[in-house]
Order: structure tokens, then sequence, then C-alpha cells
């Protein structure tokens, strides 16, 4: 068998082939893992710019939220804080209005009044003298002829004419009232009555003129307090009208 001999020039062309074709492939390798590299940047990149774009959208709709909420509840205040005003405001004009009605109420409906407005006290209650049989069963009030005569309390008139509306002439023309507390009051020595039996009668209306008839040494009012329709049955008068408020 004869032994083959490569020639010298063949086997560095093949070595150059060789190491050429080499070189070839680790670029081609270099190359491919690039690219590879740069699609998973891009695809990072694009993740990162969408999850700001939903973060920012995020913080937006929160703001408006709160934007929201807070307009609400400045609203919700300024509607309480509105009310409590106009509650505060009603409560006080009722309290000034019923503030402002009391003294009428009082004035139009008082309980006792004294008999005259004006006028000068002369005989008392249980004082003595020869004009009565007896010591005194009333107050006298010294005034002009003519002058008002007020019922001292409401009430109901029992008594009413000349003689004493029965109680006998020394009185005059008088009249008794019956009052709710189960006591009376006589007015006597009048010169005119206005009213009659069985009329009621308000505290301080008008009921008959004063005057001199009966057993009277001059003009004035005999007012008595009674606890029952009849002579013989008077209480101190002046210490009555100061239970009930009345000073004389």
């Amino acid at each position: 068998m004869s032994k083959r001999v490569m020639n010298p020039a063949a086997r560095v062309t093949a070595v150059a082939l060789a190491t050429a074709g080499l070189g070839a492939t680790l670029v081609a390798g270099a190359g491919s893992a690039f690219a590879a590299e740069g699609k998973a940047t891009l695809a990072s990149a694009a993740t990162s710019a969408s999850a700001a774009v939903a973060a920012q959208a995020d913080a937006q709709a929160l703001a408006a939220t709160q934007a929201t909420q807070a307009a609400a509840a400045k609203q919700a205040a300024a509607a309480k804080q509105a009310a409590a005003k106009q509650a505060a405001a009603k409560k006080a004009a009722v309290k000034k209005a019923v503030k402002k009605a009391a003294p009428v109420a009082a004035k139009k409906s008082p309980s006792w009044v004294k008999p005259v407005s004006s006028y000068t006290l002369t005989a008392s209650f249980n004082q003595g003298g020869a004009m009565w049989s007896h010591k005194h069963s009333g107050q006298d009030f010294a005034v002009p002829v003519g002058t008002a005569v007020k019922a001292a309390g409401a009430g109901t008139v029992v008594k009413a004419g000349p003689n004493g509306g029965g109680d006998g002439p020394a009185y005059g023309n008088a009249i008794v009232i019956k009052h709710a507390n189960g006591k009376y009051s006589q007015y006597a020595h009048l010169s005119k009555i206005n009213v009659g039996i069985g009329q009621k009668v308000g505290a301080g209306q008008k009921i008959a003129l004063s005057g001199n008839t009966g057993n009277s040494s001059g003009p004035h009012l005999h007012f008595e307090i009674r606890t029952t329709p009849n002579y013989g049955s008077a209480l101190n008068p002046a210490a009555f009208l100061r239970s009930v408020g009345i000073t004389i």
C-alpha cells in the first residue's frame, strides 16, 4: 500500500476555512443573543410605562374622589349650620312672643281689683261710732258722687237694688256679688246700679256709681267682704284684699 501525502498549501487552506467557519458561527450566535436581549429590554420598558400610566390614573381618580367627598362634607356642614341658625332664630322668636303676650294676658284677666280707683280711706272695719248700731262692718272709701264702682272680683250678682238689696235701708242702694272662692262682696250707698240679679261680672267691671244714699254722712262707697250674702257675716275687707295681692 502506498502512503498518501497532503500538500502543505492545501492544509493551510483547509485550516483557514475551518477557522473562518468557526468565527462566522460565533458571530452569528452573538448577534442572536444581542437581539434577544434587546427584545427583553423593550418589553420591560413597555411594562414600566404602562404601570406608570396606570398609577397616574389611580392617583387622579383618588384625588377626584377626595375632592368630591370634601365638597359634600362642606355642603353638609353648611346646611347643618344654617339649620341650627334657623332653629335658634325660631326659638328666640317664640320666646319673645310668649314674653310679650304674658303681661297682656295678665292685664286682661285680673283676679281681684280695688272697688274704686281714686279714694280716701275713712271708716275702717270694726270701728265703733254713733253711725252704727254695732261696730262698722266694712271699709269706707270717700269718693265724689258718680264715681265708677267696679266689681272687686269675678262672680254672679245675687242682690241688687234699694233697701240695701234686702239688707236694710241703712245701706241705701246696694249690690252683693258671689265669688268662686265662696266669699261675697257688698257695695253700698250707691247713686246708680248698672247690673241685675243673676248677671255674671268680671273683675274690674263697672257695676254702679257711688253715691250718698241710706245711712250716710257724706258721699262714699261702703265695701264689705262676707262669708254669706247677708248682713252679719262680714270679714275684714282690707285684710282679705291683702291676701289676694291688693293693698288699699
